[in-house]
């Protein structure tokens, strides 16, 4: 594969570069920044701009909304994104139940839910994790029984991302309990304030608000909200968690991450002379840099691939394990960077903090301990080499 970039590319990149800096609003960038927990305000006045320009929706065929991107072009608008810093897009509509509405909606659904998606008029939550069932999604106990042309939904699900945000909340439910655990699950799609849905805050470790317990009590869902067929969902969230995972990846965010922890690192002292000269941590720094350069290959060759087959295929698992370990790797620097000026939690600067440490210390500590999260989320590291041992190598 020639990895360098064709004129046209390059083209493309300065398109994109010229676009963040005539239509990225400072107050959006300074927030990002800032390291602090976004307000779904924020997102939104973002998604609503790439929305109009239709680069919302990056993987999309130009038939549905999309730009119609190649895989390198999807490539460099998020390094371009991350360098700029923009708000992340919020993946569960536009790369996660879009790709699943295209491949298994009906022409209705098509219609209705592809187009709400590509403006960022409609905000999704994804519901699949639940306190019995993460890593073992088969597991999971949500049920929804048929009652005329509705379901009556009763359950729990749990780890719910920005669902304090959501209009609408996409599902998997338990329809059948015959057969082995995967079998008998079905997809269905919600109104987050249908009566009988109820969501709760889950406060972190760094105190943000990002995650979130939603609770079903004989919520009654129209059986035209059933996508695919009914018992048949499981190859739909095999399928969604693949783009999942290599979304999961965050290549951009963490070339961003690295400029960061070698401007701090250049920034403090050790011994009297500026940390990136101390040979210890210069060689950490140079192992994640080799690190993600091989991510950077591998999640433009899975890119590809993805391409011709129409959908990612399980190695994606492989960019969810590196491109978590790396951005974790990259967090735990920028932490000892700051050595003892770094406040061990949020909320707890000191006199110490604010006069030898960089302005954005605090944020600095609350984004290492949300960042824990990112090796289990879209199934555990543990499970991704599971999944690698069994689908690639056949043990």
């Amino acid at each position: 594969m020639d990895l360098s970039f064709s004129p046209e590319e390059i083209a493309f990149q300065q398109e994109v570069r010229d676009f963040l800096a005539s239509h990225l609003p400072e107050h959006i960038s300074d927030a990002v920044r800032s390291g602090v927990e976004l307000p779904r305000e924020i997102y939104q006045e973002w998604h609503e701009i790439l929305g109009r320009k239709g680069w919302l929706c990056t993987s999309w065929p130009k038939e549905y909304g999309g730009p119609g991107w190649t895989p390198v072009e999807r490539y460099l608008f998020d390094v371009e994104c991350s360098r700029a810093h923009t708000p992340r897009i919020v993946a569960f509509g536009p790369h996660m139940l879009g790709p699943v509405i295209q491949e298994f909606g009906n022409d209705r659904q098509k219609a209705e839910i592809l187009p709400s998606i590509a403006s960022g008029e409609v905000w999704w939550a994804q519901g699949y994790s639940e306190p019995g069932a993460g890593s073992d999604l088969a597991s999971l106990k949500t049920r929804a029984v048929r009652d005329g042309d509705h379901y009556v939904v009763n359950g729990q699900k749990t780890w719910t991302t920005l669902g304090q945000h959501a209009d609408k909340i996409f599902c998997l439910v338990r329809t059948s309990t015959e057969g082995k655990p995967q079998q008998g699950i079905s997809f269905l799609l919600m109104d987050i304030d249908t009566p009988g849905i109820e969501v709760r805050p889950i406060r972190l470790i760094e105190g943000g608000h990002e995650v979130n317990e939603v609770f079903f009590d004989n919520v009654r869902v129209p059986v035209e909200n059933l996508v695919g067929e009914e018992n048949k969902g499981w190859t739909i969230a095999k399928f969604l968690l693949t783009h999942e995972r290599t979304n999961i990846a965050g290549v951009g965010t963490s070339m961003q991450a690295l400029v960061e922890v070698k401007d701090l690192a250049r920034q403090m002292k050790r011994n009297g002379r500026p940390l990136i000269e101390d040979p210890l941590f210069a060689a950490r720094i140079a192992r994640v840099e080799v690190d993600l350069e091989a991510m950077k290959i591998t999640n433009l060759r899975m890119l590809f691939q993805a391409q011709k087959q129409g959908h990612p295929g399980p190695e994606t698992s492989i960019l969810k394990i590196k491109g978590t370990q790396v951005n974790q790797e990259l967090r735990d620097l920028a932490r000892r960077a700051l050595g003892p000026v770094a406040a061990p939690f949020p909320g707890q600067m000191t006199e110490t903090n604010l006069l030898f440490g960089p302005a954005d210390t605090e944020h600095n500590a609350a984004i290492y301990f949300n960042n824990r999260k990112t090796s289990i989320f879209g199934g555990s590291n543990e499970i991704q080499r599971n999944i690698l041992t069994k689908t690639m190598l056949g043990l």
